[in-house]
C-alpha cells in the first residue's frame, strides 16, 4: 500500500508571529519555518503503517517555491521513502493546492492520502475535503484513530458530540487531527540518510492548470494584546467586580 501526504511549510509553532509595517502580510524575514503540526502528524501515522506492514511505500509532497524542500527532507528524515516538490512562487489557496495534489494523486495511485486537517497560518481546514470532492475518493476527517483492515480503513473522528467511526473503502482520505498521536524527533543518522534519498522537483505550470487565486488577502492585522489580570482579596469583591467592571453578571 502506498501512502502519500502532504505537508505544509510554516512558521514554527513555538515563534511570535509578526505582522509587516504596512499590515499587508506575515513578516516571514529570518524567522524559523517548519512542517505544519498537522502535517507532522500525518507524517508519523503513514510511517507507524509502515513500520507494521501496513503500507509499503510513504511518499511525501509539498507545494511552494524551493525552501520547501527543506521540510520535504525533514519528512524523508523522519520515515518517508521519497519526496516531490511542487515548485512555484505563488500563492495558492486552498482549491488550487487540491487541484495540483489532484494531478499526483492521478499519476501515483496511492491507496491512501493523509494530511493534517489544517494548517496553522491560514486554518482554512478545506484542502483535504477539496481533494476528496476532486477525485472521488471516500474520506475521513479529523481522524484521532486510524485502522486499515484488508481493502478497508477504520477511521475514529472527533466531533462535537463525541467520537464517531466510519469505514471507508479504500483508497480513500485521511485528515488528521491533534490526538491521532505523538510525532518522533528525527535522529542525526535518518537526518544523514535522508540527504540520499530522492526528491523530484516539478513546476507547477507544467500541469497546465489555472492557479490564479480565488480569494484576496486585504489586510493582516495583530490580535490586540491581553491585558495582565488583577489578584482580589474575597468573593465579595469578585463578585463586584464582574458586575460592574466586566458585565458578565447581573
Amino acid at each position: 500500500m502506498k501512502v502519500l501526504v502532504p505537508i505544509k511549510r510554516v512558521i514554527d509553532y513555538n515563534v511570535k508571529v509578526r505582522v509587516k509595517p504596512d499590515n499587508s502580510n506575515v513578516d516571514l524575514a529570518n524567522v524559523k519555518m517548519a512542517i505544519n503540526p498537522f502535517c507532522e502528524i500525518a507524517v508519523e501515522e503513514a510511517v507507524r503503517l509502515k513500520e507494521a506492514g501496513t503500507a509499503t511505500e510513504v511518499v511525501a509532497i509539498s507545494i511552494g517555491n524551493k525552501s520547501c524542500q527543506e521540510q520535504l527532507r525533514t519528512a524523508l528524515a523522519l520515515g518517508a521513502d521519497r519526496a516531490i516538490h511542487i515548485d512555484t512562487e505563488l500563492t495558492l489557496d486552498a482549491l488550487n493546492i487540491a487541484k495540483l495534489l489532484q494531478k499526483i494523486v492521478e499519476e501515483e495511485q496511492p491507496q491512501l492520502v493523509i494530511l493534517g486537517k489544517q494548517s496553522i497560518d491560514s486554518d482554512n481546514n478545506q484542502t483535504g475535503q477539496m481533494l476528496a470532492a476532486l477525485t472521488g475518493l471516500s474520506q475521513g476527517t479529523f481522524a484521532s484513530e486510524v485502522k486499515v483492515e484488508g481493502d478497508r480503513i477504520n477511521v475514529t473522528r472527533e466531533v462535537d458530540a463525541g467520537l464517531q467511526t466510519v469505514a471507508l473503502n479504500l483508497p480513500a482520505i485521511v485528515t488528521t487531527d491533534l490526538r491521532l498521536n505523538e510525532p518522533r524527533y528525527a535522529s542525526l543518522p535518518n537526518i544523514m540518510k535522508a540527504k540520499r534519498k530522492p526528491l523530484v522537483v516539478m513546476l507547477a505550470a507544467d500541469f497546465g492548470i489555472d492557479l490564479t487565486p480565488r480569494s484576496n488577502l486585504l489586510k493582516v492585522t495583530p490580535p490586540k494584546e491581553r491585558q495582565a489580570g488583577i489578584i482580589v482579596e474575597s468573593i465579595d469583591e469578585l463578585v463586584e467586580k464582574l458586575r460592574n467592571e466586566a458585565k458578565v453578571i447581573s
